[in-house]
């Protein structure tokens, strides 16, 4: 199997050492890593880094902002620069229902654009877009329904959110286009894989039999990102045997 890490995980390294940081997580054998906009760090440089150390960008994390007219054009060009095919909106305020519109409105004129360029679209959720907005509306449904946006489940934040990651999954089959595979408690704090209490075995197990990437995401740099990553690459090991 292979796996892929989210870089806001390693975040405590990934700002001072960017290329160090990469190649940590080559040496620990993951195969992808979903990036994260660093200041002073350009895309082309995280591709070449990226190339040299055989990983593959498996997708972006990357805001809303950057599908407006005045950046699609440079943000297209950051993706084909880090042979990128997958930018992943990590949430948005959708708090009232002129806020989803507007949402909805850019996501759906960005993403023929994208497309275009090979590019796919998807929407990352927390935990509240599974309860009622100001509004009444529940995020996730109006998302489903109003766009063609994919959609990377975070899993356990659909857990925290007291919806059953596994069932989401099976639900809604094509519209998945990745996974945070993730671990914490009821409470809302997060832990390595294997160390809270989300089903991660049982998700493990679901996306592996989808064919869906598995992106690890661990978030609480307890001590430090590098020793959390590399708790979870060990567990998913474990899984395997």
């Amino acid at each position: 199997m292979q796996y892929g890490i989210q870089l806001y995980s390693v975040r405590d390294t990934l700002a001072k050492d960017y290329y160090g940081t990469l190649k940590a997580m080559a040496d620990l054998g993951y195969k992808m890593v979903e990036t994260i906009t660093v200041p002073g760090v350009e895309a082309s440089r995280v591709g070449e880094w990226c190339r040299e150390l055989g990983l593959s960008v498996s997708g972006t994390h990357t805001g809303a902002h950057a599908l407006t007219e005045e950046n699609l054009e440079n943000t297209i060009r950051d993706h084909q620069a880090m042979d990128c095919r997958l930018l992943i909106i990590p949430g948005h305020d959708l708090s009232t229902k002129e806020k989803i519109d507007e949402f909805v409105a850019l996501v759906n004129r960005a993403q023929p654009e994208l497309e275009k360029a090979g590019i796919t679209l998807a929407y990352h959720n927390h935990s509240h877009e599974f309860y009622p907005n100001q509004d009444g509306q529940i995020i996730y449904h109006e998302i489903l329904n109003r766009t063609k946006m994919k959609l990377e489940l975070d899993t356990y934040w659909a857990f925290n959110a007291k919806k059953d990651p596994v069932f989401i999954l099976d639900k809604l089959g094509e519209r998945m286009i990745a996974i945070h595979l993730k671990d914490g408690d009821e409470q809302g704090h997060g832990y390595p894989l294997g160390m809270g209490c989300a089903p991660v075995k049982a998700v493990w197990e679901k996306a592996k039999e989808m064919g869906l990437p598995m992106i690890v995401e661990s978030e609480t740099l307890t001590p430090d990102g590098l020793t959390e990553a590399k708790i979870c690459i060990e567990y998913l090991k474990q899984l395997e045997k």
